[in-house]
C-alpha cells in the first residue's frame, strides 16, 4: 500500500543567528520591514457613515425605487460620476 498523499513536505528550518549589524545596515532593515508592513496592511475600512454604493444600489433595487430619482426621504438626487451638468 502507497503512502502517496500521506507524507508532508519537510517545514523549513529557521534559524536566529546574532550578529553584529551596523547602525546602516540595522536602519536599513528596519526600513525594510516597515516598508514590507504598510505594503502588505489591509485596506483602511470605510467609514461607518459612508455606505458602499453596491449596497446603495442593492437596497434602492430591492424597495423598487430608482436609483436616479429623488431620494425616498427628500431632497435632490445624487449626481452620478459623468454625468453631463
Amino acid at each position: 500500500m502507497s503512502t502517496n498523499g500521506r507524507q508532508h513536505p519537510r517545514r523549513p528550518r529557521i534559524e536566529v543567528r546574532p550578529a553584529a549589524a551596523s547602525p546602516e545596515e540595522a536602519a536599513a532593515i528596519a526600513a525594510a520591514i516597515e516598508h514590507f508592513l504598510r505594503d502588505t496592511a489591509p485596506a483602511p475600512q470605510r467609514s461607518s457613515t459612508e455606505r458602499s454604493p453596491w449596497l446603495r444600489a442593492a437596497l434602492y433595487e430591492n424597495a423598487g425605487l430608482d436609483p436616479s430619482g429623488p431620494r425616498p426621504w427628500g431632497g435632490t438626487p445624487r449626481p452620478t460620476k459623468g454625468a453631463a451638468d
